[in-house]
């Protein structure tokens, strides 16, 4: 019998066949993946001929569809839908992988030929976009550790594999963290919450078949806890649990995996003869050195500091009048920081929420990808993973561009956080497909689902990444959609988040849950006099952030890493009322992979850019320009990484900003 995953897929789009699959045809799946890919790397390997871009690169990109069918699949359901048997497939699954592509990046004959090839270049007569993905071919296998011989190549071969598993321990820590934890609530412990918070916290009782409301550690619920329980000391427990998270000792600690991480990474780095790894990480991106990076975060440092210190002693004022004393705790801040927005904004986010209707800002965020890009978002009934997702065909002028699946809700079974994937990339090679696109996100259920503020500017923000990969129009997958560098590709998606906070979006989709009714123009208003409130607070908690990342990486490997997470925020003047946006041990950006090690500044790096990018919309014809749109998919959202990141951003915009646009946008220094 065919296994459903590696069999012909007849659903609508070739979407995966969910409805099919059990968790017991993964393993063979796989299985059979790796030994067809292997079955096709040796032929390219030992083709007898002359290298040519052919019989090389292009049948590279067009080997390992059942690796892509299988690991598509598996990866969707393993973060967004995991089990106890996904979770042991996930650590079985590490060093396999691990094991069978560090095989390929070391296959010496394959290597010979792609050397052979970039050796040759000049004389290939390749377009454009082939000779981009020859020299990312050619750059990839040497950073892989290709060139390497003997034992080198061999301890390579070790690192790669015991970081893949390391990689699904930390992640796997976590969510078990985050799934076993939650704080029951009595009837007197709900008293002061927004209605929102409470139907909450009883629907996440439900999920945990409690006896009663709970807070679990899910941001969407957390936070708003954080925002409005009177109980200081329920606030204390809840903090307190929720940056414990990968430190709680016994067999879901992350601090020794952490440390394990750091040193592999930094002996991988010297093995292809880095100084650090930060130095080898660095160099693909637009930032290029660690010099660089730490510079733009220290430029920003300085005046979020300065208005977080303010903030503090304001809050710190506030708290004493309501009779408690000592110092303002971590706790405290988002309590207070409300109770300051609605006194000094008159907004009150319990007010505010019934107008951030999920539905309706899934509608704005379409809307506004229709006004732009001319796209079409028409619901599709098709087999999913979850019954709480939802599909929908893209179309443009009548053809079809994706199929867009959004997984909105928090449940026990998802990692926290939003995140946007491909289940398929665009390509035109070696044949033509259109992409299949994910956004899960973690919001609070509800009967409607109701925003917060951040909520809706995360819907649009993945949502941009999802444009990214939805407008994507280059021939080859390995450079299609987001494959791009790292502190670009959050470019696309910050900037969609403007959208949000444009204010006739707001007033046609911003409509109460229980009256339909348009959000007040004075409300209106309020919201986005108050955008920038609190920037101090979120900017240094990331800062600190990406500033501890860099400097576990820039560098020997700490030996202690939370004594060196302890050591720079001393050293930096990290305000005691902020903690980190992420701490080591639930550091998932950084340690459940490589994707943002060394690179977690990215989001600034590219909100320098859209602050700027949105700039050229309101200096042309207004956020809806149709010459700045087209400028923008020619530029960036076609060209997924078929040019240098610098080069598309100067061909939309004509220069390359400072950070002034960003400290001007987040309100740190006078407009």
């Amino acid at each position: 019998m065919t296994n459903p995953i590696l069999s012909d897929w007849t659903t609508p789009y070739e979407i995966a066949p969910f409805n099919a699959i059990s968790d017991d045809d993964f393993a063979p799946a796989l299985d059979q993946a790796i030994q067809a890919h292997n079955a096709q790397i040796d032929a390219i390997a030992s083709n007898a001929g002359i290298p040519s871009f052919g019989n090389t690169i292009e049948a590279l990109e067009a080997a390992g569809e059942k690796m892509d069918k299988v690991l598509s699949v598996f990866f969707t359901v393993a973060g967004a839908d995991s089990n106890a048997k996904r979770e042991e497939l996930q650590r079985d699954f590490s060093p396999k992988l691990a094991a069978h592509f560090s095989g390929i990046s070391s296959n010496k004959a394959l290597f010979q030929r792609v050397a052979d090839l970039w050796a040759r270049k000049e004389e290939l007569d390749l377009t454009e976009e082939q000779a981009r993905v020859l020299m990312l071919t050619h750059r990839g296998f040497v950073r892989a550790g290709a060139a390497l011989q003997g034992e080198e190549d061999a301890r390579m071969q070790e690192i790669k594999a015991r970081l893949a598993s390391l990689g699904t321990s930390f992640t796997q820590n976590l969510l078990a963290d985050e799934r076993d934890w939650y704080m029951a609530l009595t009837e007197d412990d709900l008293e002061g919450l927004p209605e929102f918070v409470v139907d909450a916290a009883r629907t996440a009782g439900e999920e945990k078949s409690a006896d009663g409301a709970v807070v679990t550690l899910s941001r969407s619920l957390i936070v708003p806890f954080l925002q409005f329980s009177p109980r200081r000391d329920l606030r204390e427990k809840a903090y307190q649990a929720w940056t414990a998270r990968g430190a709680n000792g016994g067999e879901t600690d992350n601090r020794e995996i952490a440390a394990e991480i750091l040193n592999l990474r930094e002996e991988r780095a010297k093995l292809l003869g880095y100084d650090s790894f930060a130095d080898f990480k660095l160099e693909t991106e637009m930032a290029r050195t660690p010099d660089k990076v730490r510079n733009l975060l220290m430029q920003v440092w300085e005046p979020a500091k300065l208005r977080a210190d303010a903030d503090a002693e304001t809050m710190t004022q506030m708290m004493q009048e309501d009779g408690v004393n000592g110092p303002l705790e971590a706790w405290d801040w988002r309590y207070y920081a409300e109770k300051r927005r609605k006194a000094e904004h008159d907004l009150d986010e319990a007010a505010l929420k019934p107008y951030l209707q999920l539905d309706r800002m899934i509608e704005a965020a379409f809307s506004c990808a229709n006004r732009l890009f001319g796209l079409e978002f028409t619901p599709l009934d098709v087999p999913l993973y979850h019954p709480d997702c939802r599909a929908w065909e893209v179309t443009r002028n009548g053809q079809h561009i994706a199929v867009f699946i959004g997984d909105y809700f928090a449940r026990g079974s998802k990692r926290s956080g939003a995140w946007c994937s491909a289940m398929r990339s665009q390509a035109k090679f070696p044949k033509v497909q259109a992409p299949i696109v994910i956004n899960v996100c973690n919001f609070a259920k509800g009967d409607p689902a109701l925003l917060s503020y951040d909520d809706a500017r995360t819907l649009f923000h993945e949502f941009g990444h999802a444009l990214h990969q939805m407008l994507s129009d280059v021939t080859y997958e390995s450079i299609s959609g987001t494959s791009v560098a790292r502190d670009f590709v959050e470019l696309p998606s910050q900037l969609y988040e403007h959208w949000l906070e444009v204010p006739e979006v707001l007033s046609e989709f911003a409509t109460h849950a229980q009256t339909g009714e348009a959000m007040p123009q004075e409300m209106l208003e309020k919201v986005l006099k108050a955008a920038n409130f609190d920037q101090g607070f979120q900017t240094v908690e990331y800062v600190a952030s990406a500033l501890v990342d860099l400097a576990f990486h820039d560098g020997a490997a700490p030996a202690d890493p939370m004594a060196k997470q302890v050591e720079l925020l001393a050293e930096i003047g990290m305000p005691q009322a902020i903690g980190m946006r992420h701490a080591t041990p639930h550091f998932a950006h950084v340690f459940a992979g490589d994707s943002y090690s060394s690179g977690y500044y990215s989001y600034m790096w590219s909100e320098v850019m859209d602050a700027d990018a949105f700039a050229a919309f309101e200096e042309a014809g207004g956020a809806f320009d149709p010459e700045r749109a087209r400028a923008l998919e020619d530029n960036i959202l076609s060209t997924g990484g078929s040019r240098e990141a610098e080069e598309l951003y100067l061909a939309f915009r004509g220069r390359l900003p400072g950070v002034e646009a960003l400290l001007k946008g987040r309100g740190l220094i006078a407009a």
